[in-house]
């Protein structure tokens, strides 16, 4: 009997622990697309003149698949004179957040090379590059306004 009265609450207690340890972090979801996020972000904080990706320029200069991507926006300056960018990448599977993380850490990193001897307020600039996860959610952000543009990004996340 006391076997089985253990066994019993070794197996709800299993139950309990498991329901209560769920991967919150993956079930993050926000009302808004990637484009509405980074229209509302360039609305709020000014940017230079930005250009969205395409899905083969997304491919070209991230290195990233657009097929792992549930959504996604991607803005780089219109001219070459300028560092300014914000990604928002949705990865459609949790497995992929860290290699799409990597690519959007690796994407910095080349315009950090790209601008190292030719302006060196821009250099700087992408030198302050700001990388967040945020469950499925991956964030690039390389601004002189990255602080105010992360605090409109977060709005998206928090609960209402």
């Amino acid at each position: 009997m006391k076997k089985t009265m253990m066994l019993l609450l070794t197996i709800v207690l299993a139950m309990v622990i498991s329901a209560c340890a769920g991967d919150k972090s993956s079930t993050i979801e926000v009302k808004q697309s990637a484009k509405e996020m980074a229209d509302q972000m360039v609305e709020k904080v000014e940017q230079p003149a930005q250009m969205e990706l395409s899905a083969e320029e997304l491919q070209n200069l991230y290195n990233i698949d657009p097929e792992k991507l549930e959504d996604y926006s991607v803005r780089v300056p219109m001219m070459n004179v300028k560092t300014n960018e914000i990604a928002i990448l949705k990865v459609k599977d949790a497995n992929d957040v860290a290699e799409v993380e990597a690519a959007a850490k690796q994407r910095a990193e080349n315009v950090i090379k790209q601008f190292e001897q030719y302006l060196p307020e821009q250099y700087e600039n992408a030198k302050n590059y700001k990388l967040i996860t945020k469950g499925n959610y991956v964030l690039l952000v390389i601004s002189d306004s990255a602080d105010e543009l992360i605090k409109v990004y977060d709005s998206f996340f928090e609960q209402k």
